[in-house]
């Protein structure tokens, strides 16, 4: 099977900033594909030559066997592309929108208006694009990239500045793309988010791809320990580390900042029978390694902007 994207050491610069750093990627047919970074890691820049948006300095892409770049007028129909920011007309409603995006692909108003129901819009349809909420204005925007039916979805970083709520229903509606055969590939910088939706993903920083894999081998790749907590207050921190001690348990690390005793373990069966013993299990809460530490462990923790 024809893999749906394949990128070999694409690179582009903006003056002096490298933005994309000899990145390649394989992205199969039907898969749900994550691409994970902090700010100004390249990932918009990275999705832009993906999509044939912008001409990379150097480096080849196929996108569904064709090259993306001179603007391919037999791929536009085949693909589909929800930006990070889109810009609708104000004085059109939802409904009005979707069917003139559609009408681009020859798409009738019949299917343009099955895709509001699609994305559950439809209560909305003749609300102003500018008086749609944030959850409302994402799941227009991925509906005008899903109304001609394409094969292959980028989405930029679809649930940013969501609510918990509007996320997840944001979730149900991807996995549902993704169920009914379209590849889909996302940016995001919500760990969560990609660990639950992806098949794979690449962490990328600086321009570079650091790390591709599915999300539970990237977890079981990194050297962690589990993080065992408990409320605060049920045992002393001199005590817990003496009784941890006398049963011979190995941690890396014994804290209380007074709302939550933590213990950070390779081996969590002894310390779990020390608080046991002790009565001391309320508010227990035992986390092994995440997406977020890998993330972490390979892009660091300093903040950017």
């Amino acid at each position: 099977m024809t893999a749906a994207i394949t990128a070999d050491g694409i690179r582009q610069r903006y003056g002096d900033v490298q933005a994309v750093d000899g990145v390649s990627l394989t992205v199969e047919t039907g898969e749900f594909y994550g691409i994970l970074g902090p700010n100004g890691a390249g990932k918009t820049t990275t999705l832009e030559i993906l999509e044939g948006i912008r001409k990379p300095d150097e480096g080849r892409i196929e996108l569904l066997g064709m090259a993306p770049w001179p603007r391919n007028r037999d791929l536009l129909p085949r693909i589909g592309v929800q930006f990070q920011a889109s810009a609708f007309f104000n004085k059109l409603t939802a409904r009005e929108t979707i069917r003139t995006f559609a009408s681009f692909y020859g798409v009738g108003p019949k299917r343009a208006d099955a895709m509001l129901e699609r994305v559950g819009l439809t209560d909305s349809a003749s609300v102003m694009t500018d008086k749609m909420s944030g959850g409302q204005a994402q799941r227009l925007s991925i509906a005008c990239a899903l109304a001609h039916d394409p094969e292959l979805v980028f989405l930029d970083e679809p649930t940013t500045g969501l609510d918990p709520q509007a996320r997840r229903n944001l979730w149900d509606l991807l996995r549902d793309i993704n169920g009914e055969g379209r590849t889909v590939v996302l940016t995001t910088h919500y760990l969560d988010e990609a660990e639950i939706l992806c098949d794979r993903v690449s962490v990328m920083d600086h321009g570079k791809v650091l790390k591709t894999g599915t999300p539970a081998a990237l977890v079981r790749e990194i050297d962690d320990t589990v993080r065992v907590s408990v409320e605060s207050g049920q045992i002393g921190l001199g005590s817990v580390r003496e009784l941890l001690a006398a049963a011979g348990a190995e941690t890396a690390s014994v804290e209380d900042d007074g709302a939550t005793l933590a213990i950070a373990t390779r081996a969590p069966a002894p310390v779990l029978s020390v608080l046991a013993e002790q009565g001391a299990l309320r508010g227990l809460e035992v986390r092994g390694a995440t997406l977020e530490d890998v993330f972490l462990q390979l892009t660091g923790r300093e903040y950017r902007a």
